[in-house]
This record gives C-alpha cells, structure tokens and sequence, in this order.
C-alpha cells in the first residue's frame, strides 16, 4: 500500500509539472506545491527523489523540468486521466465541469491494458471534454498552436479550443456561465488598469480576470481558415 501511494504521488508529481509548464520554461517548486496543495519543503524533497529516478531536471533558484523519461511518464498519466474523462461525459452523462475530479481518482488505479481497451472502446478519441489533447500511447503529446485568450488584441476572433490546466474551481466557474471549447469567440476590449477583458462568446458578453482569460485557448481566426484550407 505504501509502494502504491508513494507511486500515486510521483504520477501526480510528473502531471503537474506538465501542466505548469509553458513551451520549455522551468516550473518554480513554489508553483508545484501550490498545484499540490503541500509545502515548498515537502515538494522540494520529492523533486530530489525524482531528479535521483531521472525524472526530472532540476536548477536550484530557477525550478524544474521534466526529463525525456519524466515527459514520457507524464503522458500516459495525462492519457489515462483524459480517457477517462471523455468516458464519463459521453457515456456515463456526467455534467463537463464535474469528471476532471473523477478522473484524477481513476488515472492512478488504471493498467495499461485498460487504458488502451478504453481508448478502443471510445474510437481513440483525439481530445478530452475540456479540448485538450490527448497523448499517444507511446506517451507522445500533439504539436499544439492555439494560445491563451488573454494574448489576444481587441479585435481578433477565434474558436475556443480548450480549457488548460483544469481545475474544478475554474471548471464550475465556466460551466456555470457556459463558457466551453467550440465556441466562438471575439475579444472586445481590455479594461483599463488591468482591468477584466470583455469578450464576447457566442451571443453575450463576459467580463473576464486575466488570470481567468490565461486558462482559455484560442485558436484564432487565420489559424482555423488555414487548417480548413489544409
């Protein structure tokens, strides 16, 4: 029981990280912890249990990184959890903003060979309920080329692609104003002094914090002609 906790815990270790990080920045133990809900002292010990198994790169004062193995490892956590997650909307019927916390429960306790069972089952499904991505199983993540609505000019439009990194209070707080991938999207224009940013999403408008606007993917207006063209 020990050996499997202690395994749970690298396995949401590992997915952190690949959450938290944007193209090939380094994840501040600090934000780890955060995400995890334990102290920098407690995450910076496993970081140092897992630089050991040469699973993650780590630079002190700056953060972590996941190496190729760790990058690896993380991705069949992620495509458990995502296969799991379009399961129970599409067949179980359960409300969007509610499986992601269902799923981290399940991504732990699942073999390889269910894993790959569910993802025939499901007709190998490209992207979970949220719009993102799902690994190979050879634990290979798609190229992906939308960005984050708050990098958006007033102006521009696009399709809302996904919803990145989940959580279950920012899942409830865009189910509940019924914000979600594909729909489209137009950034209007920012407040002033930081202000929320006004975008109007299929047929209203929303005011939205920027920390908010930065979990919401975009591809824009060009991007989703040229992949039409494509």
């Amino acid at each position: 029981m020990k050996n499997e906790a202690f395994s749970e815990s690298i396995e949401m270790y590992l997915k952190t990280v690949s959450e938290l990080a944007d193209s090939e920045d380094l994840v501040p133990i600090s934000a780890l912890a955060e995400r995890l809900g334990v102290s920098t002292v407690s995450a910076t010990e496993m970081v140092h249990r897992l630089k050991k198994q040469d699973l993650l790169e780590h630079l002190p004062y700056k953060g972590v990184s996941l190496t190729v193995h760790g990058g690896r490892r993380a991705c069949r956590v992620i495509r458990r959890h995502r296969l799991w997650e379009r399961f129970l909307v599409d067949y179980l019927g359960l409300p969007w903003e509610k499986v992601h916390d269902y799923a981290c429960r399940l991504e732990h306790a699942t073999d390889t060979a269910v894993t790959e069972a569910l993802a025939i089952f499901l007709d190998n499904p490209r992207t979970c309920p949220h719009g993102n991505p799902i690994p190979s199983p050879d634990g290979e993540m798609p190229d992906i080329s939308d960005i984050p609505l708050i990098q958006m000019q007033p102006g521009d439009r696009g399709i809302i692609s996904r919803i990145h990194p989940e959580s279950i209070l920012l899942l409830d707080y865009l189910a509940g104003r019924d914000i979600r991938p594909d729909q489209p999207v137009e950034f209007e224009e920012i407040a002033p002094f930081n202000g929320p940013l006004m975008v109007k999403i299929g047929e209203q408008t929303h005011a939205l914090g920027q920390e908010i606007a930065a979990h919401i993917f975009v591809n824009c207006e060009d991007e989703v002609r040229n992949d039409e063209i494509a």
